[in-house]
């Protein structure tokens, strides 16, 4: 994590909540070890010391960086009871472990924004709405198109990567809300291509397909857009189609409970 992340991000949490909130920022998430905030042992008991530790409301991603399928077996091995007791908030390749956390039964899930985004355009706007929603569990800080059916956020990548696994979530019945970023069509393509042939993700109640930024130009044009091809592989497999979702890589990104939301 950029040594800068945390004033910004508290600065922020004293002016919207000088009493109600502490944030404490791990010491792992200033280690280094190659492409990773420590290696995986040190990533490991940093998540465990977090999560098992009653004191704590919230275990918070301080980033998506690459790496938490690394951490899914070890972490789920070391999980106390006290860890069922709070809120998980990231997205991105943290995915993977709130993926784990919510088919192994914890009950408050969600993808949204995380301390590292204060670094983007609008980004306060971003960490300010993931702390309502931690705080307060402000609706104002949800996405918009969510309704009384169970859903469920992913990075597109992300979820492909779990199907087929032991960690995979049993999604049935739920709101499929996936999202992408730095993906070529092609890829994106090959990646709905997987997730709609999976046949527990074809018992979800639909698809919303979310923002996917950042899109490299393909050679030769690919000629379908990402909302295409995610309406081609929903109509190939039968997963209804619901339409757009207002989550993604980015400062508007909104919060997406995992389930039937029943405030914090």
């Amino acid at each position: 994590m950029d040594p800068a992340v945390p004033d910004a991000v508290s600065a922020l949490a004293r002016r919207l909540y000088p009493e109600e909130l502490e944030l404490c920022f791990h010491p792992q998430c200033f280690e280094a070890a190659g492409h990773f905030a420590g290696d995986d042992a040190a990533r490991t008991r940093a998540f465990l010391a977090i999560a098992n530790d009653p004191g704590f409301d919230a275990l918070w991603f301080g980033r998506g960086g690459y790496g938490s399928c690394r951490l899914a077996e070890a972490v789920l091995a070391g999980l106390s009871p006290a860890a069922r007791d709070k809120t998980y908030l990231g997205y991105s390749d943290a995915g993977s472990l709130l993926g784990v956390l919510y088919g192994a039964g914890f009950p408050r899930i969600a993808h949204g924004p995380m301390p590292s985004d204060i670094k983007r355009a609008g980004g306060e706007a971003a960490v300010a709405r993931a702390l309502a929603f931690l705080v307060e569990g402000a609706p104002s800080a949800l996405e918009a198109g969510l309704d009384e059916r169970p859903a469920a956020a992913f990075n597109l990548t992300i979820l492909a990567h779990l199907l087929g696994t032991p960690f995979q979530p049993d999604l049935a019945g739920h709101v499929l809300l996936v999202e992408e970023v730095s993906e070529y069509l092609y890829r994106l393509d090959r990646d709905f291509c997987q997730l709609t042939s999976n046949a527990h993700i074809r018992k979800v109640a639909g698809l919303r397909l979310g923002r996917c930024s950042d899109i490299p130009p393909n050679d030769p044009e690919f000629g379908q857009t990402e909302e295409e091809i995610a309406r081609h592989w929903c109509r190939r497999s039968g997963i209804a189609y619901l339409g757009r979702a207002d989550i993604g890589h980015d400062a508007d990104n909104k919060v997406v409970p995992f389930g039937r939301w029943r405030g914090i």
